[in-house]
C-alpha cells in the first residue's frame, strides 16, 4: 500500500470512519471500493485512485449515524443522496486541505463526469460546493457564521462526522 493511501486511512481511523481492507469480487461503482453497512470496503489491489477513498468516506461522514450505518452498495438516486453527493464533494475538498493533499488527487480527470477541472476551479476561486448543507449539519461554517462563532471558516471543519439528524 502506498504512502498516500496510508495517510488517508490514518485520517479515516482518527475521525471514526469505519473501513475494512479486503478483496471485492463483485462489480462496484468505483474500482476497489464499496459500502457495506456503514463500512467502507477497500480492495487495495483493485483501487485505481486513492482520492476516491476520501470521496466515498465523505458520503458516510455526511449522513447521520442511523443512515450511515445502513449505507450499502450503490447509493440510490434521490434527494438524500443527491445532497449527500454535494456534501461529499465539499467534505473531501476540506479533507484534502486538512491533509495537505493536492485537490486533483480526489478530483482526478477520470471521475466526476468530466467535471473535475471545473470543480477544482470553483474551489480555488472560493466557490465552495456543498458548504450550506455541511453548515446545516453543524459540520462547518461559512465566513459569516464563522465570524459570529469566533471560529475558522470552511474549509476548516468543526466536525468530520455528522452526529445527528438535523431538526
Amino acid at each position: 500500500m502506498d504512502h498516500l493511501t496510508n495517510h488517508i486511512l490514518t485520517f479515516l481511523r482518527e475521525i471514526g470512519i469505519s473501513y475494512s481492507l479486503e478483496p471485492i469480487n463483485t462489480e462496484t461503482f468505483l474500482p476497489g471500493l464499496k459500502l457495506r453497512a456503514g463500512t467502507l470496503i477497500i480492495d487495495v489491489e483493485k483501487l485505481l485512485y486513492p482520492g476516491d477513498i476520501l470521496h466515498e468516506a465523505g458520503h458516510l461522514a455526511c449522513m447521520p449515524p442511523a443512515i450511515r450505518n445502513e449505507m450499502s452498495g450503490n447509493l440510490e438516486n434521490g434527494d438524500l443522496h443527491n445532497g449527500g453527493e454535494l456534501m461529499a464533494i465539499g467534505w473531501s475538498y476540506a479533507a484534502c486541505m486538512y491533509l495537505g493533499i493536492e485537490t486533483a488527487v480526489v478530483f482526478h480527470e477520470h471521475g466526476y463526469k468530466n467535471a473535475s477541472e471545473s470543480i477544482i476551479g470553483n474551489f480555488s476561486e472560493g466557490r465552495f460546493i456543498g458548504v450550506p448543507l455541511l453548515q446545516w449539519l453543524g459540520m462547518t461554517y461559512d465566513e459569516n457564521q464563522a465570524k459570529i462563532h469566533g471560529l475558522n471558516p470552511y474549509p476548516a471543519m468543526q466536525k468530520w462526522l455528522c452526529t445527528k439528524r438535523p431538526e
